[in-house]
């Protein structure tokens, strides 16, 4: 068992109350049912159990490493007898983000989203996890450009010693199952010429360059490419580290003071623009959205997640601030402007990311219509 603090953050949507929109009580008692059975048991040492949008989150910190089997079993067996709770109920998409059958060995590659991070504790140890609903891995890029970047975000980056050398950006290409490693500022005009795809390329990890410090990690999960055709957006979520020569709390989240675009909302095929909210207005309706983000923000202290004196984790919800309004109203505001364009482009996304949804069906009995020019 490693000596080291391993934070995994694990989702699915495993189905939603009156269509894709929420995740009602019965499942996430299930994993809070699962997480304290293992918190007991010494599988695991704190956890936390959420939800953005429809989709079953769970928080888990513990000693045993990333990609730790019975950590992911674990994870896989909530999932499991979640679908069939939603199954019983006949809850919406049930199941859905279990594209396998057969646990073996690591959940990844399964279905489900997966963010991990090993880390050596600090004195102190800040962590923002992200979890967002009705979007893909890429939604990711802009922001974590911008924190560990962009010096007109975070600060640091300029007056902070200790982050002057700047940070690594681990690229992964989903399509061919690749990634490089980038350094900032050396070449940050080549790092946005990748991840400024962001369908294709994903941050997927980010290191402190001066010591490999490990600072962020995000699912790459493209539930498309796994199952060959359109079964529900990916849904990722992420983890930052912040403070103490990296970026501070605040230089984390404001990216997130104002909306952006990014792929996915109704049935996968839309461009939205993402709404960080507190975890009461996780849900997505509005044309199954807009996009939303939710933040938790903790401590990490002795293996755990800091708990009150009643043993409870102390967690912060951190969008649940009037900071965000402004965000909140752009993106109201951007989503009534991309539905007056109906199913036309760039309210609608790109032919090619559309392959992966149900329009080829569509228009596959035209096909023999079609004439020479």
């Amino acid at each position: 068992m490693s000596k080291k603090t391993t934070i995994s953050v694990i989702k699915c949507d495993v189905g939603s109350l009156a269509g894709h929109h929420t995740v009602p009580k019965p499942l996430l008692d299930i994993g809070e049912k699962y997480l304290k059975k293992a918190q007991e048991s010494k599988l695991i040492n704190s956890h936390y159990v959420f939800h953005a949008g429809d989709d079953l989150e769970l928080l888990m910190v513990h000693t045993r490493g990333e990609s730790n089997r019975d950590v992911h079993k674990l994870a896989w067996d909530i999932f499991q007898e979640a679908a069939k709770k939603a199954k019983d109920l006949k809850l919406y998409g049930a199941g859905q983000d279990i594209l396998k059958t057969a646990f073996s060995g690591n959940i990844r590659g399964m279905g489900p989203g997966v963010a991990e991070m090993e880390i050596e504790e600090r004195g102190s140890d800040p962590i923002v996890v992200f979890a967002a609903d009705k979007t893909e891995p890429g939604a990711f890029n802009y922001p974590m450009f911008r924190i560990f970047a962009d010096p007109t975000s975070t600060a640091g980056l300029v007056i902070d010693a200790n982050m002057i050398g700047g940070f690594k950006f681990e690229v992964f290409d989903t399509v061919e199952n690749k990634k490089v490693v980038l350094k900032c500022p050396d070449e940050m005009y080549e790092l946005i010429a990748l991840i400024g795809t962001p369908g294709r390329n994903v941050v997927s990890r980010v290191w402190r360059a001066r010591d490999d410090l490990i600072c962020a990690a995000t699912s790459t999960t493209r539930l498309a490419l796994i199952a060959g055709k359109y079964v529900g957006k990916d849904d990722p979520v992420s983890i930052v580290r912040a403070q103490h020569g990296l970026p501070a709390l605040g230089e984390v989240l404001v990216p997130f003071m104002h909306s952006y675009f990014v792929e996915g909302w109704m049935r996968g095929s839309h461009w939205g623009p993402l709404m960080p909210v507190g975890l009461k207005n996780s849900k997505c309706t509005a044309f199954d959205g807009p996009p939303r983000i939710v933040a938790l923000g903790f401590q990490v202290a002795h293996g755990k997640i800091a708990s009150d004196d009643d043993g409870a984790p102390m967690i912060s919800d951190l969008f649940d601030d009037p900071a965000f309004d402004l965000a909140r109203r752009e993106a109201v505001e951007y989503a009534a402007a991309l539905r007056r364009m109906g199913e036309f482009e760039p309210a609608r996304l790109s032919a090619e990311v559309m392959e992966y949804t149900t329009l080829p069906k569509v228009l596959e009995k035209l096909k023999a219509r079609f004439k020479p020019a």
